[in-house]
């Protein structure tokens, strides 16, 4: 397994744009740590984004993960090209002439996304803690260490995104065109349904049906946070709302996006057996 992650981040390396992207998408993620520096002060509105809550613990492992998982896009491109770059450089065959088999050349691209998945995962759970333990009202250990199974969620969100854009880049070959593909069917396949489902019959019908599509699935591991916090819940209540939902990490869902990944997995080897390179 080594030897087959040692082989692809070598390409990686030796790939500047895909150097550059990645570089910059943790760049990006250590800026979730600036939001904490945002001071208001605008005439009688006076605040500073730190004292709103967004990094109590627990809440911080919820809110974080949340907004992180929006960057998961950079790593999408480096995994879209880097399959288009195999076919483009003819590395695939170059790969198979010199002894990989076909079935490990799909076990090193699943490998490298599962270390793009837990970098991000360590990463996000790095600058949570820190932001954490600057911020939070609340330090005390059983609250600091609980509600991490949001970060369990996260690290499952991104192995079924890049799941998903590494078999559409097996299917297209092209990274414009693959890229493409993943947002005609965000649109054709999943927005379309539940705008249709919302409108012909209940938002909670189409909740519940496209919580099964790939998208939707993704996106239902984790709940929104905001109407999470207090001051969004107090001001709710002054105009007659009710936000209260549940926010734990749903079991099932997670379980959904596990298996939207051994399918893409599988299917990619599928594709990648039957095809003549």
């Amino acid at each position: 397994m080594l030897r087959l992650l040692q082989i692809e981040f070598i390409k990686l390396w030796n790939n500047r744009a895909s150097k550059i992207l990645i570089l910059s998408y943790f760049i990006l993620m250590i800026l979730i740590a600036g939001i904490s520096m945002i001071k208001v002060d605008f005439g009688p509105l006076k605040f500073h984004i730190a004292d709103v809550g967004i990094f109590n613990f627990p809440y911080i492992w919820h809110f974080n993960t949340f907004m992180a998982a929006f960057l998961k896009v950079f790593l999408a491109i480096v995994i879209v090209s880097m399959i288009a770059n195999e076919y483009s450089n003819k590395t695939i065959k170059q790969n198979l002439i010199d002894g990989l088999s076909k079935k490990e050349l799909i076990l090193s691209k699943f490998l490298t996304i599962g270390v793009f998945s837990l970098a991000s995962t360590i990463f996000i759970f790095l600058i949570s803690l820190l932001l954490g333990l600057i911020y939070s009202d609340f330090n005390e250990f059983s609250i600091i260490f609980s509600d991490l199974e949001y970060l369990a969620a996260y690290f499952i969100k991104l192995i079924g995104f890049f799941s998903f854009c590494f078999f559409v880049g097996i299917l297209v070959k092209r990274s414009a065109f693959a890229l493409g593909f993943l947002f005609i069917w965000f649109i054709g396949a999943e927005i379309i349904p539940y705008t249709y489902l919302a409108s012909k019959y209940s938002k909670e019908l189409a909740d519940n049906v496209t919580s099964f599509f790939p998208f939707g699935s993704m996106w239902s591991t984790i709940t929104e946070p905001f109407s999470r916090l207090n001051v969004i819940k107090s001001a709710a209540k002054q105009v007659g709302e009710d936000i209260s939902r549940d926010y734990s990490v749903q079991p099932l869902q997670l379980l959904i996006v596990l298996c939207w990944t051994a399918i893409f997995i599988y299917l990619s080897y599928i594709l990648l057996k039957k095809r003549d390179l």
